[in-house]
């Protein structure tokens, strides 16, 4: 399994939100903390914020910042989000299904419990989880650093 590029960057963006609470981030921040092209970025962001994940502010002073409190945003969510629109096989696929195995074939049923399963585990995981404490990911993502002192690490 290998989850979309932007499943992935939905994922950094929301983290590097959450890390700069209080902070409205402009997409080029965005993209260049996230490491990938403010376009790409943008895409991902106008989705979140359809979505209800993310606010937009227009303007000079504008930026986007997140919409809900980091324990109210599921991962498993955000994932269904982005992960919905591709079937993960051919047969998952109503439209353009062409194997001449699905009558029979027992796999999409074992596909769909592991798939229901990976996605349970991610309902269970909120972005509070990924940033708390994470005081590699807060130097990585943050735009005004914290000093060292003040974070104190817990793990996962």
């Amino acid at each position: 399994m290998r989850l979309t590029t932007r499943t992935n960057l939905a994922s950094r963006i929301l983290m590097a939100c959450a890390v700069n609470t209080g902070t409205l981030l402009r997409t080029a921040e965005i993209a260049e903390l996230c490491n990938c092209s403010t376009n790409h970025a943008a895409h991902v962001v106008q989705k979140l914020q359809t979505e209800g994940y993310l606010v937009t502010l227009r303007g000079r002073s504008g930026g986007i910042r997140l919409a809900r409190a980091v324990d109210r945003i599921s991962m498993g969510a955000v994932f269904r989000l982005f992960e919905a629109e591709i079937p993960f096989a051919e047969c998952f696929d109503a439209e353009n299904n062409a194997c001449p195995l699905s009558n029979d074939c027992r796999l999409r049923s074992y596909i769909t419990r592991a798939l229901d399963a990976f996605y349970h585990e991610l309902d269970m995981v909120t972005l509070e989880d990924l940033v708390r404490g994470n005081c590699g990911l807060g130097t990585l993502l943050a735009m005004q650093p914290t000093p060292p002192e003040r974070c104190a690490p817990t793990p996962p």
